[in-house]
């Protein structure tokens, strides 16, 4: 029973981690049907700015606010990532809307770029981050040790979840993004501003991409090719969940995280990896809408 508590607590875990990756993934894919290849870059820039806002704390501040830098540097990641996001769908991705396969190519060499960039700032090896005192050690339940920072990643995640939640259903902003995503002619012609609504989309997926970024330095080092260990399973859980429904991104998250760790447990990461593809392959055969589809009626 101990064992099946800790591999359900660290799927729910794992599941937390990729859910927070895909949710910028799913609101920009969802919205503005764009492949965004260079989303794992807009991660690894969240994950560099903990880190020096990490080392500014360690020079110029004293050594007793240190443990209070990382709740600084999640907000700080969100913006950083979400001006970068922006900076992109200005100069890149708005020439490229309705072309998802130019898009692909675009933001592939975007991706590249950043990644060069990081190398060139910080160095091509990878670099640690300090997690404060007050996340070290882990909660013990009748013999289950729950690791702190995984708990506090889990509690991010939900409060994310909440925002992002009032954001569509309780702001007139939401409210147009959602519009826009259900019907984008419908929208424009009751004067809703697409163009604003996929910038601000845009921006909104990469500051929580920046967030995942940050939580991640809790986890391992980080280094200029953070991303791209991940991106292919926020893929995997927007499609999976179905396109743009937040409740099946969710959904696949978790449901990737806990069979990954459970088929890990029994045969091994390289086997997880392939019966979990496998499994995704065969429910989209079956449901090729995904976990979540939209419910419309359809005009013959």
């Amino acid at each position: 029973m101990s064992i099946l508590i800790s591999q359900l607590f660290n799927g729910v875990s794992l599941g937390s981690i990729l859910l927070l990756i895909a949710l910028g993934l799913a609101i920009t894919f969802g919205l503005m049907n764009i492949i965004n290849m260079a989303h794992g870059e807009f991660i690894m820039i969240g994950a560099y700015t903990t880190y020096v806002l990490q080392q500014v704390f360690i020079q110029y501040l004293p050594s007793t606010l240190f443990d209070l830098y990382f709740l600084l540097a999640i907000p700080f990641s969100f913006l950083v990532a979400a001006l970068f996001g922006l900076l992109m769908e200005k100069t890149v991705v708005r020439f490229l809307y309705e072309r998802p396969l130019d898009s692909l190519l675009a933001t592939w060499g975007v991706s590249l770029i950043l990644q060069q960039l990081a190398r060139l700032v910080f160095g091509a090896p990878n670099v640690a981050v300090v997690s404060p005192s007050w996340l070290e050690g882990g909660l013990s339940i009748a013999g289950i040790t729950f690791p702190y920072k995984r708990l506090f990643i889990i509690a991010l995640v939900v409060m994310c979840l909440g925002f992002l939640f009032f954001y569509l259903y309780k702001t007139s902003t939401g409210r147009k993004m959602k519009a826009v995503t259900l019907n984008r002619d419908m929208a424009a012609c009751l004067g809703v501003s697409t163009r604003k609504v996929d910038s601000t989309a845009f921006a909104l997926g990469s500051g929580f991409a920046g967030i995942a970024g940050s939580s991640l330095t809790l986890i391992g080092s980080i280094g200029p090719t953070l991303g791209t260990t991940y991106i292919v399973d926020a893929f995997m859980i927007v499609i999976l969940g179905g396109i743009g429904k937040l409740k099946g991104t969710v959904l696949a998250a978790l449901l990737l995280g806990i069979m990954s760790t459970f088929v890990e447990l029994s045969t091994g990461a390289t086997y997880a990896k392939v019966v979990v593809f496998a499994f995704i392959i065969l429910f989209l055969q079956w449901k090729p809408t995904g976990l979540v589809s939209l419910k419309a009626r359809a005009l013959d």
